[in-house]
């Protein structure tokens, strides 16, 4: 074994127990040893900047074949020491966890947009939680066309042959007590989102190699669990954030009926209660987006019929959380911010409807909003508020919520915003601990917070960076 490789099996062996989220592309990048990339250019040695071997080298010297191919040797250590900083920086939470590819998925029709195996992360339980399961849906938004499906079939979004082979667990996934005392050492599972429709999709596009094959790929990776232990389970949760946050809510009732009826099963939507709104214009761009979604995915076959039986023309607009909400039978929890910068920056302001940019600097940070554009986001508040009471969830004994006003979205994937002493405190109480007490029946939560910028615990940065939505 040469340095490099002995450098890299130590980085992923010397960690410890907990990790957020890091950059997919960069990681994978790593570990085939490249050299990672931004716009083509080199990030660590480009054609302005001389790496550290050539500060001694003689101007006018001419470097021999052995001393060129040191110097090659040299720049792939560098360049793989660097990744390894910033995977043990990244990693500083956690230990990683393999991928599983379901290869015997394919035969069934089970596959990600460019046909590969659909793949999860599994970290096994020990202990009071050997018979405990979290299956947590990975998030990453949707594609609506076939342009955008073409283009993300050829990242990790929508092929398992680009997906990183180890991902470190945070958060709700943490498998340290301290950080994660009611659930550290469940059976945890990270399910990786490769279809771009939540998981709804069932279609095929022979002319253009796509397959939309979301709702199979749940069925098959919940049945290969079920086949793991996760029949015995004794307590199961379906988790998710953003798109897997939606799919938490649209699937979780199907959840509770493929798991024994003996298995207590809740769930648990992070960012996923889209909501529908019209943008500054007094357009309907999201509607319009998922209903682009679900008619090129052919989600809604798959959608919640108790839903989709109430919505008479337009079934499609059981994407939304609001009206799927209303008849789950299955107990939910809600984490959510009622400023939630993805649905600011693309619900409320999307692009398409600012066309003057007037939106830009107040979508990146709200201290820049002008006075005006502070009481739209207040009304997006108000009316968020009004489609989570519409959806029952102040008044059902089953359902509990978290909302914050921070300018965030995703919140439980990372243990800064899940249990730290960085995390939003709603009502003298943090994420981790609302949500135990909720699944265990501690108490009834109902957190809300009240509006921005009244709470000083949030985060200085909008948590949307870096995380799996």
């Amino acid at each position: 074994m040469d340095f490099t490789s002995t450098l890299w099996q130590l980085s992923w062996h010397a960690l410890p127990d907990e990790a957020y989220i890091w950059n997919q592309r960069w990681l994978r990048l790593c570990q085939n040893h490249h050299t990672p990339t931004r716009n083509n250019k080199k990030l660590l040695f480009t054609s302005s900047t001389k790496p550290p071997h050539r500060l001694f080298r003689s101007a006018a010297a001419q470097p021999s074949k052995q001393s060129r191919m040191i110097s090659a040797r040299f720049r792939q250590g560098l360049s793989l020491l660097a990744c390894v900083l910033t995977i043990l920086s990244l990693k500083a939470e956690g230990a990683s966890v393999g991928i599983t590819y379901l290869q015997d998925a394919v035969a069934k029709g089970a596959v990600c947009l460019d046909g590969s195996p659909p793949a999860y992360h599994f970290d096994k339980g020990s202990g009071t939680g050997v018979n405990n399961w979290i299956v947590h849906i990975e998030g990453g938004g949707w594609c609506e066309d076939v342009e955008t499906c073409l283009s993300r079939k050829k990242t990790d979004l929508g092929s398992s042959k680009l997906m990183v082979k180890q991902f470190g667990f945070s958060g709700l996934l943490s498998g340290q007590q301290k950080s994660n005392p009611d659930f550290y050492n469940w059976n945890r599972i990270k399910v990786r989102y490769c279809d771009g429709s939540s998981f709804t999709g069932d279609a095929v596009d022979p002319a253009n190699n796509l397959f939309f094959r979301g709702h199979r790929i749940f069925e098959a990776i919940v049945a290969d669990l079920l086949a793991k232990g996760m029949k015995n389970a004794k307590n199961a949760i379906l988790s998710g954030c953003s798109a897997g946050g939606l799919a938490a809510i649209l699937k979780c009732d199907r959840f509770r009926d493929l798991l024994p009826a003996t298995t207590k099963v809740k769930c648990l939507s992070d960012a996923g209660f889209f909501i529908h709104a019209k943008d500054v214009s007094g357009g309907q761009h999201i509607e319009n987006f998922y209903s682009k979604v679900a008619k090129l995915h052919g989600s809604v076959k798959n959608l919640p019929a108790s839903c989709t039986s109430r919505m008479g023309a337009r079934p499609e607009l059981c994407f939304f959380p609001q009206y799927v909400v209303q008849t789950m039978k299955t107990p939910i929890f809600f984490v959510n911010s009622a400023y939630d910068s993805w649905q600011i920056k693309n619900i409320l302001a999307p692009s398409a409807a600012d066309k003057s940019k007037a939106w830009k600097d107040c979508k990146l940070d709200l201290k820049k909003c002008t006075p005006a554009q502070l009481k739209v986001i207040q009304d997006f508040r108000t009316t968020f508020l009004l489609a989570i009471n519409r959806a029952g969830v102040l008044t059902s004994p089953t359902k509990g919520m978290f909302i914050d006003s921070c300018y965030a979205h995703c919140q439980i994937g990372r243990q800064i915003t899940w249990s730290s002493d960085s995390s939003p405190v709603v009502g003298n109480t943090k994420i981790a601990k609302a949500f135990g007490d909720w699944y265990y029946e501690r108490s009834p939560l109902r957190k809300l917070d009240c509006p921005y910028p009244c709470n000083p615990t949030c985060p200085k940065v909008d948590s949307e960076s870096g995380l799996d939505g």
